[in-house]
């Protein structure tokens, strides 16, 4: 028997959200049996609007780059549903960049980080430009309040936001739809789309696109410290938000020298306020280093596009590798690995200590002096993840001989 799809019908001003009722639908597949679909995509419910009569339509991201990076597959997913339509997302400024060039978007919509002018000046032209559906991806205050003030017909967004009610579609847990206890932030994003009758269950890739601008300005430097065409190079990057996701510039000194033998020129990059934790990795590594620590993200986008292989910590950067096809090793410490690891298509892995107390927010350590989720996982492990992405991706036979 088909299990039935749910959707859900609550007066929250009636009631807790812990208290909702559910109400069943018409059967569907499982997801499961969708995702087997010889028919192509389909979507998680039924269509909760007509969606012919749909022209424009907004996605509130605001924030951060593994968050943006993430949200590309729903954006695919919208492009091939609606090819004639509007699609515009809201992003804050400074993140925006990462999606230079996206061919799913017509336009990238910037408001200023915790700039009530900004958002002023924001909300007058989503009012002036009258979408007919808003998604919001994010969740949080100010992304609800955009979403509600955008004055889209449509305004979606799930039950369990904080201000639900300034939504008029609200969505069962992602979970739920997708039926299965566990899900990946690409699939919470595509599960509300879903959600309102646009086809998700294929699961796309994320994807970046490499400009015309950023290739050549790397060329550039690349070329101006030592690195032409031929070099092959794995790309470090030894930073992230929090002491938790963090492993040491010792160890990652320690990766530096074995890629070194394994034909791979190490370069390091990281953002120019995490210049220190570069300096640190420089000083206890016995090879020589290229590093960044000035790159808009167009550029980091373009670096990874070459790189043989990528390995750092769990953060934006690991994402953009994976949406550019960059064979990955990512490091986790506190973070959810089932909730944010590389949506990857191309060879990558994991590496991390299980612990108790995993996961966590991770803005301190809560049962331990310091992090130990992080500090535990060896340079050995690592490795030896190293090695079997190379071996699936074909660069061992492409480093063997640039050094023979």
């Amino acid at each position: 028997m088909k299990a039935p799809l749910v959707s859900l019908r609550a007066d929250l001003k009636m009631r807790p959200l812990h208290t909702l009722e559910l109400q069943l639908v018409k059967p569907v597949r499982w997801a499961e049996d969708i995702r087997r679909s010889e028919d192509g995509p389909e979507p998680l419910g039924p269509a909760r609007w007509d969606w012919q009569d749909i022209r424009r339509v907004l996605v509130v991201r605001l924030r951060s780059i593994g968050d943006t990076v993430l949200a590309t597959p729903a954006l695919r997913a919208l492009r091939r549903f609606l090819p004639e339509a509007r699609i515009d997302i809201l992003l804050e400024n400074w993140v925006a960049p990462v999606l230079d060039g996206c061919p799913d978007v017509d336009s990238i919509i910037t408001v200023k980080r915790r700039s009530q002018a900004s958002r002023l000046r924001l909300v007058r032209e989503l009012r002036a430009s009258r979408y007919d559906v808003a998604f919001n991806l994010h969740g949080g205050t100010t992304a609800t309040l955009l979403t509600w003030s955008s004055g889209a017909r449509h305004r979606v967004g799930y039950a369990d936001y904080q201000y639900s009610r300034l939504h008029n579609h609200m969505s069962p847990p992602a979970a739920l739809l997708w039926r299965r206890e566990k899900t990946h932030s690409v699939e919470q994003q595509l599960a509300l789309l879903g959600w309102t009758g646009v086809p998700v269950s294929d699961l796309p890739p994320t994807r970046l696109t490499v400009t015309a601008e950023a290739a050549e300005s790397m060329t550039a430097k690349l070329r101006q410290a030592g690195l032409d065409d031929s070099v092959p190079f794995a790309l470090i990057h030894p930073a992230a938000a929090f002491d938790t996701k963090k492993w040491a510039a010792q160890n990652f000194a320690r990766l530096i020298e074995y890629l070194e033998t394994r034909g791979l020129t190490p370069v390091v990059i990281a953002a120019s306020g995490e210049a220190d934790v570069v300096n640190e990795l420089i000083a206890h590594a016995r090879v020589a280093i290229v590093a960044f620590t000035n790159l808009s993200l167009p550029e980091v986008t373009a670096l990874l596009s070459r790189a043989r292989l990528f390995v750092g910590n769990d953060s934006g950067v690991a994402h953009i590798a994976a949406a550019v096809g960059a064979p990955s090793v990512v490091i986790f410490g506190s973070s959810n690995i089932w909730h944010w690891r590389p949506w990857a298509t191309a060879p990558a892995e994991t590496v991390r200590e299980d612990l108790p107390c995993q996961p966590c927010a991770g803005y301190t350590c809560r049962e331990f002096d310091q992090p130990e989720c992080i500090r535990r996982v060896r340079v050995e492990q690592v490795t030896a993840a190293v090695e079997r992405v190379l071996k699936r991706s074909g660069a061992n036979a492409a480093c063997a001989e640039f050094l023979s």
